[in-house]
């Protein structure tokens, strides 16, 4: 009689065990049954069994005891404590295999912010502020204490950072970013000053970036970059004032979008119609085309452009020339 009981409860305990192997292989090769992708944040030093609660929570895992068989394969192939924090998109009707793999590979969701060519610096922070995925760090901050925190003080950050489309996870501290763009603008220039042309009216890698953006202001075709490039470096060279409207525009704290006779009468560092030379600082954000033709100017004689209106420029080689192709584009006449 003991023998049969004894065989009885062996012979539930094997059958038990047989449904647990089985109903748990279900699970893991079975899709999860959200029908849709979903977000899961995974907090840092999180516990792996509060990342199965919350995958219940947050309707990714149907089940409690489904959870509870993830944990525990987690552990049995020792990546419990392997997953990474971050915020993943999980694929509708994954399987819980694939769903662990996805934890422990550290794929997390990317944002994308563009840092546009030609923008002010004044107009990255406000990007950045009024993205919800950063970490906000520097909010409040001047400039000066934003270039100390990213570890270049005494800098000024015009310029200093590359216009491009970053890909970055949630969570990632504004100064982090901008670290980042910082150094893609570093490298980018200082690989392109190597390769500068003997002709380049520049005698450093920031002199470099200020000719640049200011070429970035003056032109939106691409194609007009190293001959408007060209038209600088020859005025440099020949001692003459660069007067371009963008200097002067960003030297006028309360421009109010018309530039007048009087603004290029006033006297400011950034006045290139009083002053020789180049300013004192970038005026926005050079692009890497800006930068390449800044350091390789077209050869050329004109030393004069006006704009046609339609974004591209007439190009003369005299003062006279000029003075037609103003009268024509700019009076009217």
């Amino acid at each position: 009689m003991i023998k049969r009981v004894v065989w009885a409860v062996i012979g539930l305990g094997v059958l038990a065990c047989a449904a647990l192997a089985i109903d748990t292989a279900r699970f893991f090769n079975s899709p999860l049954e959200n029908s849709q992708g979903k977000l899961l944040t995974v907090d840092s030093g999180m516990s792996f069994n509060a990342i199965a609660r919350r995958l219940v929570a947050e309707d990714i895992i149907s089940r409690p005891r489904d959870a509870k068989y993830l944990s525990l394969y987690a552990r049995y192939q020792g990546v419990a404590g392997d997953i990474k924090a971050g915020e993943y998109v999980v694929p509708a009707r994954q399987t819980p295999a694939h769903l662990l793999e996805l934890l422990v590979s550290g794929k997390t969701r990317q944002y994308r912010l563009t840092l546009v060519e030609g923008w002010r610096f004044s107009e990255f922070r406000k990007l950045m502020a009024d993205n919800d995925a950063l970490d906000h760090q520097l909010a409040g901050k001047s400039d000066a204490e934003v270039m100390a925190a990213i570890g270049h003080p005494d800098e000024n950050p015009e310029g200093r950072f590359m216009p491009d489309t970053y890909l970055f996870p949630r969570g990632m501290t504004d100064i982090a970013f901008l670290k980042r763009a910082y150094e893609a603008m570093q490298r980018y220039l200082d690989t392109q000053w190597e390769q500068r042309s003997e002709n380049t009216p520049v005698e450093t890698p920031y002199e470099a970036l200020i000719l640049a953006s200011i070429i970035e202001k003056e032109t939106a075709v691409p194609a007009e970059r190293g001959r408007i490039a060209g038209v600088f470096a020859r005025r440099l060279e020949k001692g003459m004032r660069l007067q371009t409207d963008p200097t002067v525009i960003y030297g006028i704290e309360d421009y109010d979008g018309n530039i007048r006779r009087s603004d290029l009468r006033r006297d400011t560092p950034y006045n290139t119609y009083t002053r020789a030379g180049l300013p004192p600082t970038p005026i926005a954000m050079p692009s890497r085309a800006a930068i390449e033709a800044a350091l390789n100017p077209e050869p050329g004689t004109a030393l004069y452009f006006v704009s046609r209106g339609d974004g591209s420029h007439v190009f003369s080689d005299t003062l006279a020339e000029h003075n037609r192709a103003v009268d024509e584009y700019q009076r009217g006449s």
